[in-house]
């Protein structure tokens, strides 16, 4: 499908994307259930990144100025690190820097720094996450068995 998707990397189930293509994810990064990735545009992750279920990013939308309606928008780049927590949107033309914290339900319209935490619609900024993080995901989801 056109996708590169680093080792060690998961996607679980019910994970739905707009198009083929434009999607890159770096190794031991988690996409949780029920996230939405529009991808019209490039969509970016990086390592050690954990996206929370249901989690939507955007990356076209349309110019509700325009008399012929449009569409604009932009790539989203997701840096090393960065949780993203449940219910999370991620508007289009948005970095999100290394390490940070994406706080549940935050509608994201602009760049977050490097280990903020954000969070409320429009998110804001919360807090300072230490930088000292080490971790590395590497989550294999159990699968139940249905017989």
């Amino acid at each position: 499908m056109g996708y590169q998707i680093g080792p060690e990397s998961s996607i679980l189930t019910d994970f739905k994307v707009s198009t083929t293509g434009n999607l890159t994810i770096g190794p031991n990064t988690v996409i949780n259930n029920s996230c939405r990735f529009d991808n019209r545009f490039p969509i970016k992750i990086g390592r050690n990144v954990s996206i929370t279920y249901g989690t939507h990013i955007y990356t076209k939308g349309h110019d509700v100025d325009d008399p012929q309606f449009k569409t604009k928008g932009g790539g989203v780049t997701i840096e090393d690190y960065v949780w993203i927590c449940g219910n999370a949107i991620i508007l289009p033309g948005v970095r999100l820097g290394k390490g940070c914290v994406i706080l549940s339900g935050a509608v994201v319209s602009k760049d977050v720094g490097e280990f903020q935490v954000v969070g409320g619609n429009p998110a804001t900024l919360v807090r300072e996450r230490t930088r000292n993080l080490e971790y590395q995901l590497n989550w294999n989801p159990w699968v139940p068995f249905f017989g």
